[in-house]
């Protein structure tokens, strides 16, 4: 288990986004082009324009999971508690299916990285029942923690991660 942790910790997802947490489910995540995430993997803007497919292995039938894809480097105040953007939630995801069987809280948005490299963090979270996560107000401001201390998510179950930076018409070509 901890070998599947060390990429969150390099990446910083661990500290910066979650606190340290047990994955116990399977989650695997791939864009239209039949690309699947990995830690730390680079995409460009162009390549991820679409919702991903999000598979959840692991739980069953009666289980239900959220999940969140944010962007903790997106600029915003100087308060990094407060400095989180949220590209999509799903809730209400049966065990054993993927996102298309859950709820969309919050619709997708892809990705637009203006400067730097900015990091995408899907995390997945066990419902403790169904129908009990409420949408944050804003996209903008957002905090995994405090969204899911919220919405009594505990510790997430799944993450992955990926690096993606602004594109430039060399680079498209």
């Amino acid at each position: 288990m901890a070998r599947m942790l060390e990429p969150l910790l390099m990446g910083r997802v661990i500290g910066d986004v979650v606190d340290n947490f047990s994955p116990t489910v399977q989650m695997s995540v791939t864009y239209g082009s039949g690309r699947k995430v990995c830690n730390g993997q680079e995409f460009y803007p162009s390549s991820v324009v679409s919702k991903p497919k999000v598979d959840v292995e692991g739980g069953d039938m009666r289980s239900f999971f959220t999940l969140v894809m944010t962007d903790p480097d997106f600029p915003g105040p100087s308060d990094p508690y407060l400095r989180e953007h949220v590209h999509w939630i799903v809730t209400d995801i049966p065990g054993t299916t993927d996102a298309t069987f859950g709820r969309e809280v919050v619709s997708y948005e892809n990705p637009q990285p203006n400067i730097g490299i900015h990091r995408y963090v899907f995390l997945l979270y066990k419902q403790k029942r169904r129908q009990a996560v409420t949408p944050p107000a804003s996209r903008d401001h957002f905090n995994t923690r405090r969204f899911a201390t919220q919405n009594d998510l505990g510790p997430p179950v799944a993450a992955v991660f990926f690096n993606a930076q602004r594109e430039t018409a060399a680079r498209r070509r």
